[in-house]
């Protein structure tokens, strides 16, 4: 044994801890994960909220990264494992469910203040350009973290191969490793021959979108916000094997589960819709994304050699990333920096409940917004001339500027845009479990949607006096009317009155047109 092994050995455990978690119960981990929950890098994560800014609309959502990795873990290990005993022929090793755990265990590694704002609203802006995913950042994070506490004897000892299988659990996390120069390989992966391809659907599935990390935030999320969960993937756990498609061996289902895979992805977008994209979670991240835009320049995080950087550019080294949680709201709500009373104003009227107002929501023909355009799009609200009736003075003195509005560009869709998800599923048939099939909407049955995408635009306001608002409101709705968008949705009562005079006003015209003159 060498001699790095054997003086390891004398630290080594072999017990298994643990857990007691409210919505898987209780789960055991393997002492090489609980190695690595126990670094600073992990336990970052027990402060960054799960869902962001929903907490300050669900008052259930107190849940954070750290628990749902523990669950990804768990339900990764119990759905490999079930495929070992089912199917002895795949050659399943210990060293492969191990790899899977700890892909499970950090594959959110990576994620910033409050989650998805900080890859999806934060970054975009601070960085115009930079193509960054979370994802990007779990392996990054994870490299650091093997190295920071000096795990690779642990890894070793607990019998992973160090090269081959960091690769692998990098890939498992965010997909293929860039292959080398001149190297042509049809097989994108280095972990694991294609001969184990089943195992890359497991924690990250980039074929159909079923993997066990939906499954816990599906469960978890619901569990915290009050919301019923009809998704079951204890059923689908009961039913999986892996069959051979195209040449590569694929995780299926029965036949008789496709209704099951719909609830899944149905499930998913009524999260999106009633949660994930709710109207008053999204205004507050992007107050808080305003409040940290406002603070950049000002707020220092010490890296490696004592370098300092940003927030938005402590994502370049890993020792000051690490440091980067939800945190740094309070630390700038509770600063006394003259700098800072930009974005300290900001996270105030947060905690006052005096957020931008949402002037309403409209949808266009198709999926045609894009993010390059939302300044363009400001600029047009506020050219939008609406058709005028007698107003007071003061309205018409009001003068609108782009900056007081923000367009938020929502795409809801089933996980892979415009296509229907079920249409990658691979099924199988009691008559023969070794065959994958393929099951068609029309199969299953008529009352499916027939479109598996939509855009939602809803324009805020960052302006809050109500005079202003109702002349926001009605450049908001010519707007709509301008680009032929869908009758908008707004709150104001005042507005809508004035937004049916107009469509009376032009029905009136048409009719004159249409209408012939008598003489």
């Amino acid at each position: 044994m060498p001699m790095h092994l054997f003086l390891f050995e004398k630290t080594i455990s072999f017990k298994r801890t643990v857990f007691n978690d409210p919505v898987h119960g209780h789960i055991e981990m393997h002492p090489l994960l609980v190695r690595i929950i126990d670094t600073p890098q992990f336990q970052r994560l027990r402060y960054i909220k799960q869902l962001g800014g929903s907490y300050y609309v669900f008052p259930g959502a107190t849940h954070n990264r750290f628990e749902h990795s523990l669950g990804v873990s768990h339900l990764a290990g119990r759905l490999v494992q079930t495929l070992q005993e089912r199917q002895p022929e795949l050659l399943i090793d210990q060293r492969d469910i191990l790899c899977v755990q700890i892909a499970g265990l950090c594959h959110d590694l990576g994620h910033g203040p409050f989650s998805h704002m900080f890859d999806g609203r934060f970054i975009p802006l601070a960085c115009p350009g930079l193509k960054w995913k979370h994802e990007q950042a779990s392996v990054q994070m994870f490299e650091h973290l093997i190295m920071s506490n000096k795990l690779k004897s642990a890894m070793e000892y607990y019998g992973l191969k160090l090269n081959e299988d960091i690769d692998f659990i990098k890939e498992l996390i965010a997909g293929p490793i860039e292959a080398k120069p001149g190297v042509l390989n049809t097989w994108p992966y280095r972990g694991r021959s294609k001969e184990k391809s089943f195992l890359y659907e497991i924690v990250a599935n980039k074929r159909s979108g079923i993997d066990v990390d939906k499954w816990d935030y599906f469960a978890r999320d619901c569990h915290h916000l009050g919301i019923q969960n009809n998704f079951d993937y204890e059923r689908f756990i009961k039913f999986a094997r892996v069959c051979l498609v195209d040449e590569e061996k694929c995780i299926c289902t029965r036949d008789k589960e496709v209704g099951n895979m719909y609830d899944m992805f149905h499930t998913r977008n009524c999260l999106h819709r009633r949660a994930y994209q709710h109207k008053v979670s999204n205004i507050i991240e992007t107050m808080i994304t305003d409040a940290f835009l406002k603070a950049d320049p000002y707020i220092r995080i010490k890296g490696s050699a004592g370098k300092e950087y940003k927030i938005s550019t402590a994502l370049e080294d890993m020792e000051a990333y690490t440091k980067l949680t939800d945190e740094i709201f309070l630390q700038i709500l509770h600063s006394d920096q003259p700098e800072l009373n930009e974005a300290r104003e900001i996270l105030r009227k947060i905690e006052r409940r005096d957020l931008y107002k949402c002037l309403g929501e409209t949808q266009p023909q198709g999926n045609e917004i894009k993010q390059e355009q939302y300044d363009e799009l400001s600029a047009e609200i506020v050219k939008a001339k609406p058709v005028k009736f007698p107003e007071d003075a003061e309205l018409k003195a009001i003068k609108l500027k782009a900056e007081d509005f923000i367009i938020d560009v929502i795409d809801m869709d089933y996980g892979m845009k415009e296509k229907n998800p079920v249409n990658n599923v691979n099924f199988y048939c009691k008559s023969d479990i070794t065959k994958a099939i393929k099951i068609t909407k029309d199969q299953v049955s008529k009352l499916l949607p027939e479109k598996f995408a939509e855009q939602i635009i809803r324009v805020y306001c960052k302006k809050t006096d109500e005079k202003f608002i109702y002349v926001a409101t009605k450049h908001f709705i010519q707007w709509c009317m301008n680009r032929n968008f869908t009758k908008p949705w707004v709150r104001n009562s005042l507005v809508m009155i004035w937004f049916i005079l107009v469509m009376c006003h032009m029905q009136i015209k048409i009719l004159e047109v249409l209408t012939p003159k008598i003489y």
